[in-house]
């Protein structure tokens, strides 16, 4: 019988989880034995490891051929995960949370299909929103440049000798480093300070 072929995550009897986690299981026949989900691939290898030896595999069918004997794959392999009350309780709470969020996405798909009306006008009201912020930040884009071409036009007329209007310590100075560019967001003056 040819060698068991190795998984996605280069190891034997071990397999990445879609959330980040690394499963390790070990066969023998028809039996199945969960090793339980680790943190990272090499604990999960350990744990293989471990229960191969236990059932007697030959080191060929380990992932680390190196180790010689049981205490040394027993001390290497992590050491079993307790689960807690607190653990479970954990795990409820989570469970009992996607139930209700599924509910949630049912509930609101049953709504649309039969309020559509409502469905369109909740859109167009968005729409609505969005344009609005379009045109107060183009509003307020438009006034920084007036702002800062007066600024400009005051610096200008002082730097040829000229008299300004503005006091010494008026504010509207600090408009000549106000940001014109087209692509500012309105993202609460962060980027006031670049040309």
């Amino acid at each position: 019988m040819p060698p068991r072929r190795r998984s996605a995550s280069g190891y034997r009897g071990v397999r990445q989880r879609p959330n980040g986690g690394f499963y390790a299981e070990i066969r023998s026949g028809d039996l199945r034995q969960s090793l339980g989900t680790y943190n990272t691939a090499h604990e999960a290898v350990r744990a293989f490891d471990a229960a191969a030896w236990r059932l007697g595999r030959p080191r060929l069918q380990m992932n680390f051929p190196d180790v010689r004997t049981l205490q040394q794959a027993l001390d290497l392999a992590p050491s079993s995960r307790l689960n807690s009350a607190q653990d479970r309780a954990e795990h409820t709470a989570l469970q009992r949370r996607l139930l209700v969020a599924r509910e949630d996405e049912r509930v609101m798909a049953e709504w649309r299909r039969r309020h559509p009306k409502d469905v369109a006008y909740e859109q167009e009201y968005w729409e609505r929103g969005r344009e609005e912020d379009t045109r107060r930040r183009r509003e307020e884009r438009l006034d920084r440049r007036h702002r800062k071409a007066l600024a400009c036009a005051q610096a200008d007329l002082v730097n040829a000798g000229g008299r300004s209007f503005f006091t010494e310590e008026d504010e509207r100075w600090f408009d000549i480093w106000l940001s014109t560019s087209d692509d500012t967001d309105d993202d609460g003056g962060a980027d006031d300070w670049s040309d």
